[in-house]
């Protein structure tokens, strides 16, 4: 339908849909080996963001395999982890990382193929229609809580999650984007790159993160669609502020005219939401997901977005708010979020036992995440496990505790973790990343005339950087682990 429109552009170059529907069916060819289908073989990639990325994505499926896309910041143990829990068969890279992985893929007889970027693959083969009920693709769960899982996504899954996008977003073959988050998460794959590929518009490619370079490609004035996490939008609020009154001013009036400007993955502070409304004039779209279920809650493209709100379930996506009975809570009182739809994933990677503890019998996934609703807008409260403190009788958000502490100026961003005490079962604690002169007595006082003398912190530690994963959200237990 696109096949002459531009698909992805990654620095100076571009390529149209037919190039990657050419090149994705020659290395798909060289995939195959002479077979006539991978039979959902796995094949792990380790390759640049930008058009070898997609080239390979698709190659993959359009042999029959299952992709499994690898961490490009991992070391060896974590990426050999991915490898051995999926076995898979085939390794392919992008130059940068052959010297990573070859010896291990030797080793044990993997196929390793290292792209190469000037050459020409000429290869042909006949592909096999791919049923829209077979595994697409495996992501690792972001490990925040214990060991990371296998999710196994179909095609009818990434499907229903991009339609249900481009449906809620309007998406359509004009947008261009920009993707600026790792490859092996579902935001970037499917909210900015999937979904942009989805619709027949142009995704834009930068080879890693840089405020001046993301701010170089806004003000060529093609991109209209930007989607990040909240610490994406901190870095670029701060080279904004180190801009000439001017610059920012021309940026502003660029940024103005995009049609849309998205942020997920993690809780964004709503001090970031007010400033990046006074610099581009867009108040951030946020929205819920994880990586077994894709996106299935977010505030809407038309119509109010309530800061500090998730929004209200996406089309064909059903949710509800139980209690630890499974039963519908109230409106206004917090609830675990359950989820049914075609874009919830078929299984944990060989756990079927993990799988089924995840499911209701009637079909619901269990997310493990609370919420409340507020004139029907979800709210997130926090993760059951780790978010939900449970100290003196008293069931407390960790996140409601950082909200307030990001308000005080001597508090640039925290983490509000429980950890075990005897008297209270579990001491509510704060890791903070603090300016110069912090004093935990002082912003103790301040909390209180803000919030209940439970909620507050009973020990703090300020900390030079909060542990983070890849996309940028804090791992509680290791936070935990500072203070034990």
């Amino acid at each position: 339908m696109h096949a002459s429109r531009t698909a992805v552009v990654e620095e100076e170059r571009s390529w149209s849909y037919q190039q990657l529907l050419d090149d994705s069916a020659s290395f798909a060819a060289e995939l195959l080996n002479g077979k006539k289908d991978l039979s959902e073989e796995r094949v792990a990639y380790m390759v640049d963001p930008g058009f070898d990325y997609v080239k390979v994505q698709w190659a993959i499926w359009r042999a029959g395999g299952i992709a499994v896309p690898l961490c490009l910041t991992h070391p060896l143990p974590s990426l050999q982890y991915v490898l051995e829990d999926t076995a898979a068969s085939i390794i392919v890279v992008s130059p940068a990382y052959a010297s990573l992985l070859r010896e291990y893929a030797s080793a044990r007889k993997i196929h390793f193929i290292v792209l190469d970027k000037e050459s020409l693959l000429e290869n042909a083969a006949a592909l096999s229609d791919i049923d829209e009920s077979r595994a697409a693709l495996i992501l690792y769960t972001s490990g925040t809580t214990n060991k990371p899982k296998g999710v196994v996504l179909t095609h009818a899954n990434l499907e229903a999650q991009m339609e249900n996008l481009v449906q809620a977003w309007e998406w359509t073959e004009d947008d261009h984007t920009l993707c600026a988050l790792p490859l092996h998460h579902v935001h970037g794959i499917v909210n900015v790159v999937g979904c942009s590929l989805f619709a027949g518009a142009t995704c834009a490619f930068i080879p890693s993160f840089s405020a001046e370079k993301i701010f170089a490609l806004f003000h060529e004035g093609k991109i209209n669609v930007f989607m990040a996490v909240p610490t994406i939008y901190y870095k670029l609020i701060t080279h904004w502020e180190s801009l000439s009154q001017n610059e920012q001013q021309v940026l502003h009036e660029v940024m103005k005219r995009f049609r849309l400007m998205v942020c997920g993955s993690a809780a964004l502070p709503v001090s970031t939401m007010e400033k990046w409304e006074m610099i581009s004039g867009h108040i951030l779209l946020e929205r819920y997901g994880m990586t077994e279920i894709g996106m299935a809650i977010s505030n809407p493209y038309h119509g109010k977005r309530k800061a500090g709100h998730v929004g209200v379930p996406l089309p064909n996506v059903e949710v509800r708010l139980v209690d630890e009975n499974f039963q519908d809570v109230q409106p206004g009182e917090q609830g675990e979020i359950l989820v049914r739809g075609k874009n919830v994933f078929r299984e944990y990677w060989r756990k079927p036992e993990e799988t089924y503890k995840e499911f209701t019998a009637d079909g619901w996934f269990k997310t493990g995440d609370v919420a409340v609703t507020d004139e029907d807008y979800y709210r997130i409260v926090g993760r059951s496990s780790v978010d939900i403190i449970k100290s003196g009788g008293y069931k407390i958000s960790a996140l409601e505790i950082e909200e307030v502490l990001r308000e005080h100026t001597m508090i640039k961003d925290c983490a509000v973790a429980g950890i075990p005490d005897d008297e209270w079962g579990e001491l509510v604690v704060a890791a903070v990343e603090a300016v110069e002169g912090f004093d935990s007595s002082a912003i103790n006082l301040w909390i209180r005339e803000r919030m209940p003398a439970y909620k507050t912190p009973k020990r703090y530690l300020v900390v030079e950087g909060l542990p983070r994963n890849a996309m940028g959200k804090v791992v509680k237990n290791d936070i935990k682990k500072l203070f034990t």
